[in-house]
C-alpha cells in the first residue's frame, strides 16, 4: 500500500516532464537528413516534417497543460498516479504514429491510427483530471476552475468524428486534427484565472 503523504507533485512533474522531453526527442531522430543538398531534395521528407510538426504541437499542448493542472493539484496519490501513467503511455506512442503517418504520406489506415492515439490521450488526459479531483475534493479551487471542459468534450467529439473519415477522405481528417490544436493553442486561462 503507498501512503499518500509521501508523494509529491514536483516528483510526479520531474517524471512526466523528462518523459515528454524522450517523446519529443524521439519524433526529431525520425526526421532523416536529405540525400541532396538541394531544395528539391527536402521535398520526399515533407510529409515526415508536417506529421512532427503537428504531433510537436499535440505533445507541447500536453505538457503545457499538465503543467497548469499541477500546479492548482495540492494533492496528489495512487490513482493520480495510475492515470498520470495512464496518459503518459498514450503520449508515448505518439512517435510511432507519427512516423508511421509521416512515412507513409497520410494513407488512410496511419491518420486513423493517429486518430486514435490522439483520442486516448484525451481520454487519458480526461481520467487524469478526475484522479486529481477525487483527491483533490469537490470544492477544491481546481474543481471549480475546470468548470465543464468543454473544450475537451469537443475534442473527443471531432476525433471520433475523424477516425473514420480518414478512410473516406484522408485530408479533412487531417484537418479536424490540425482543428483540435489550433482550439488548443489558444491558451486556457482557467486555471490561472482561479489561482489569481
Amino acid at each position: 500500500m503507498v501512503r499518500d503523504d509521501f508523494m509529491t507533485k514536483g516528483r510526479l512533474e520531474a517524471f512526466s516532464d523528462g518523459v515528454i522531453a524522450i517523446i519529443i526527442t524521439i519524433m526529431v531522430l525520425e526526421l532523416k537528413v536529405p540525400a541532396g543538398g538541394t531544395v528539391e531534395a527536402l521535398r520526399p521528407l515533407l510529409p515526415t516534417f508536417l506529421t512532427y510538426a503537428l504531433s510537436f504541437v499535440f505533445v507541447g499542448i500536453y505538457w503545457n497543460n499538465h503543467h497548469h493542472l499541477l500546479h492548482a493539484t495540492t494533492r496528489i496519490n495512487g490513482g493520480v498516479l495510475w492515470a498520470n501513467l495512464h496518459l503518459l503511455f498514450w503520449l508515448s506512442l505518439t512517435p510511432f504514429v507519427t512516423g508511421w503517418m509521416g512515412g507513409n504520406h497520410f494513407a488512410p489506415v496511419p491518420v486513423a491510427v493517429y486518430g486514435v492515439v490522439l483520442l486516448l490521450s484525451a481520454v487519458a488526459y480526461f481520467i487524469l483530471v478526475r484522479a486529481i479531483l477525487a483527491a483533490e475534493g469537490p470544492g477544491s479551487k481546481l474543481a471549480a476552475a475546470l468548470g465543464s471542459d468543454f473544450k475537451g468534450k469537443v475534442s473527443a467529439v471531432l476525433y471520433l468524428v475523424a477516425i473514420p473519415l480518414a478512410f473516406v477522405t484522408c485530408w479533412l481528417a487531417l484537418g479536424i486534427y490540425v482543428l483540435v490544436a489550433l482550439m488548443w493553442l489558444v491558451p486556457d486561462r482557467r486555471i490561472e484565472r482561479q489561482q489569481s
